[in-house]
């Protein structure tokens, strides 16, 4: 998936005005979680992204996961998006959503198996 089908994807299920909130949307939900991701998780799941998205993801130099909660992860992404955070929620799952299509199964299940059950929500469980 390129980048201009995963931010149109972002910008339909999370009922956007337009292109520019998708991108804002996406980075701040692909930065958040690659402050959540330990280890090499960030740079695997970045390599399985369009370039343009990619570096959202990733972490310079041997930077530390950040364990912070479901709540906190909503929280960051409204701050960096601007936004409230029932509409940083409703954003995170859309960007999440698009991003289960865009990556392998196997890159998803790396992922869910370094968080905690309580952010089942964010992937539609």
């Amino acid at each position: 998936m390129g980048r201009d089908e995963f931010l149109k994807a972002v910008r339909e299920r999370a009922n956007l005005a337009s292109r520019e909130e998708a991108e804002r949307a996406t980075a701040a939900v692909l930065r958040t979680l690659g402050e959540r991701l330990a280890g090499g998780e960030p740079h695997d799941l970045a390599s399985q992204l369009p370039e343009e998205l990619a570096g959202y993801v990733r972490r310079e130099g041997g930077a530390q996961a950040d364990p912070f909660p479901l709540e906190e992860f909503y929280r960051r992404v409204a701050e960096r998006e601007g936004t409230d955070q029932k509409a940083a929620e409703d954003h995170a799952r859309a960007v999440v959503g698009v991003l289960r299509e865009a990556v392998t199964s196997g890159e998803i299940g790396d992922v869910r198996a370094q968080l905690p059950s309580e952010y089942a929500p964010l992937f539609g469980d």
